[in-house]
């Protein structure tokens, strides 16, 4: 795994916003409203993330409280799970953005919103009742998974290339010692 890599793992919000307070003096006005969104963006849908948590929360307490968190009871597990999986995909959606605010330009990578479409789908064949759905509409859906798995491949293979090219461009400054 390389170094950059690692550094966008141990990404914080707060580094983010402590690099925008340094960097505000100098961006444009446009950046200035690009950046100011970001952040209410960001902070908008992590108390949606919060508020929904809560909600899960006290459903699951509920459910076990009252004795009917059957493992039997499949639209049961389907809506909790499916519940998990709408946390996840903001928890996603909220990274993204996030990773917009730190790498300072104004695209979300394709990437991420390929794999948060995915989550999505995801998501919708968890709680979709087999039992009531149209065959076509299955069929559709499957195919939407397949065409955003294929997107998804090659956008994570073009972007191993693009990395590749970069740490190739990279380690060409060092100087080179020979021997003889």
């Amino acid at each position: 795994m390389s170094s950059r890599r690692s550094r966008d793992r141990s990404f914080d919000a707060l580094d983010a916003l402590s690099e925008l307070r340094r960097s505000w003096p100098a961006l444009s006005l446009y950046e200035k409203f690009e950046q100011l969104v970001i952040v209410v963006l960001t902070t908008l849908i992590s108390l949606v993330v919060l508020a929904a948590l809560a909600g899960l929360a006290i459903h699951v307490v509920k459910l076990l409280a009252h004795g009917v968190l059957d493992p039997a009871d499949h639209s049961l597990f389907q809506n909790v799970f499916g519940m998990i999986l709408t946390l996840l995909i903001a928890m996603e959606f909220n990274h993204s953005i996030l990773g917009v605010l730190k790498r300072r330009n104004s695209i979300v990578q394709a990437r991420t919103v390929v794999l948060i479409a995915l989550l999505a789908l995801s998501r919708k064949f968890i709680i979709l009742d087999a039992t009531t759905i149209e065959p076509l509409t299955l069929i559709g859906l499957a195919f939407a998974v397949l065409a955003l798995g294929a997107v998804y491949w090659f956008v994570r293979d073009q972007d191993r290339k693009d990395e590749a090219a970069t740490e190739s461009a990279d380690s060409s400054w060092e100087p080179s010692v020979q021997t003889k």
